[in-house]
């Protein structure tokens, strides 16, 4: 069988875009026809130019979309992002080099456009780091073990005079927005939220197809009636012999801007008259959870995974957006051989050698003809940059090569970061 080579891959049009949806859902083995209401929501995410097609005749075959984004940098500076989601190429049109030409045309728009970062959750692991991005952030996910957890069954307020009230989706869409925002100015690794988001998260609009059931909306209030936190989650209905309760709480996604409000949202959920487990959601892997438990031990990982990955488009401004907590001179040459053209072997836009000066007040980073302390590629840069991961344990997979004896270990103390970043969101 000969395969056609005069697949066209471009930016759709409005019109294009049911057929671009029914792509879309072909890919992630969906039912193909989308329902109108469906795709009348979908429009909300229509934005000209940055949602790419490859089309074999007028069939849609692979499907593409990016939007802009900030990513909290360590130290809380907000760092403008181009995020990549809704990836897809239709299984008979496979390895034919369609994604790495819808990116390498989403990514050249993103440099031009001065986005510092390329961001995206990965659905499979191996296929991103060809572009340069790499794994910057790690999600866990626990079962509690609710009567294994020790918690005083009694326990019917928090005990530092606030108050957790029960709302519904219009308080949230309210009050929601205003805490992420609170949230993500500390917590380095987390995505700014459009008002979509909390639309598509309290019911209004149906943009992934699945059948809306209202959960229950907790929210946490200080002592003084500041509200510092907020939970959705959902509850099963299962028995087992003797009429006795076996449920579990589904937590959605929790917010929570003080330790008080978190400890105080974890402590209700595992207080619910019938529920016997609750599921934590998608958290950081240094979240509060299990050691707020009187026995940690309940609460088991039931998923841990890499989660945000990133691809530095400015080394320069990347580098200069966080802050550090030590004072030191790191130079890094940076490998990328991706140039955004899509044909590969070429210079892409993290390559260089780089001379990194930094400290507590600020930091400076420029070309430089300097002797490398450490040399890597652009993933192993992404990897770095957000304070996760290690260059003494990349050093030690392989993945980055210690030029200067110590040169890692500085990198470490540099780099890394007391608590780990986390991005709560899925896009």
């Amino acid at each position: 069988m000969t395969r056609r080579t005069d697949i066209d891959v471009r930016p759709i049009t409005e019109a294009e875009f049911p057929e671009w949806n029914r792509a879309l859902n072909t890919g992630f083995l969906r039912p193909p026809a989308v329902p109108a209401d469906q795709l009348e929501a979908r429009r909300h995410q229509f934005v000209p130019g940055r949602l790419f097609g490859a089309f074999d005749g007028d069939r849609c075959v692979a499907t593409y979309r990016s939007f802009d984004q900030e990513v909290t940098a360590v130290g809380g500076a907000p760092v403008r992002a181009d995020a990549v989601s809704n990836v897809t190429v239709t299984p008979t049109h496979r390895r034919r080099g369609l994604l790495t030409r819808m990116m390498a045309r989403d990514l050249a728009g993103a440099r031009e456009r001065g986005d510092v970062v390329a961001t995206l959750i990965a659905a499979e692991y191996r296929i991103y780091g060809r572009y340069g991005f790499g794994p910057a952030t790690t999600m866990t996910e626990w079962t509690v073990d609710v009567p294994r957890a020790g918690l005083d069954p009694r326990w019917a307020a928090p005990e530092d005079g606030g108050r957790i009230d029960l709302v519904d989706g219009e308080e949230v869409r309210k009050l929601g927005p205003g805490l992420h925002e609170r949230l993500r100015r500390t917590q380095p690794g987390a995505v700014s939220r459009a008002e979509l988001w909390w639309l598509s998260r309290t019911g209004v609009l149906d943009v992934n197809g699945t059948p809306w059931t209202e959960p229950f909306y907790a929210v946490y209030r200080s002592a003084d009636g500041e509200v510092e936190g907020i939970c959705s989650y959902r509850a099963d209905d299962r028995w087992g012999d003797a009429k006795q309760p076996l449920n579990t709480a589904t937590v959605d996604w929790l917010i929570g801007v003080t330790p008080a409000a978190e400890r105080a949202l974890w402590r209700y959920l595992c207080s619910i008259d019938w529920i016997t487990a609750v599921r934590s959601g998608w958290r950081s892997p240094d979240d509060l959870l299990p050691h707020v438990l009187p026995d940690p031990r309940a609460a088991r990982i039931t998923t841990q995974a890499d989660w945000l990955w990133v691809r530095i488009l400015d080394v320069v401004k990347a580098l200069e957006a966080r802050t550090y907590g030590a004072e030191g001179t790191l130079v890094l040459e940076v490998a990328d051989g991706w140039d955004l053209t899509g044909t590969g072997g070429g210079k892409g836009p993290a390559a260089g050698r780089w001379r990194l000066e930094a400290s507590p007040s600020g930091a400076s980073c420029t070309p430089t003809t300097e002797s490398p302390g450490l040399v890597l590629d652009a993933a192993g840069l992404a990897r770095l940059w957000l304070g996760d991961e290690s260059a003494v344990r990349l050093t030690a997979l392989g993945q980055v090569r210690e030029e200067r004896a110590g040169a890692a270990r500085s990198a470490d103390a540099l780099l890394r970061t007391s608590r780990r970043p986390w991005c709560p969101d899925m896009f």
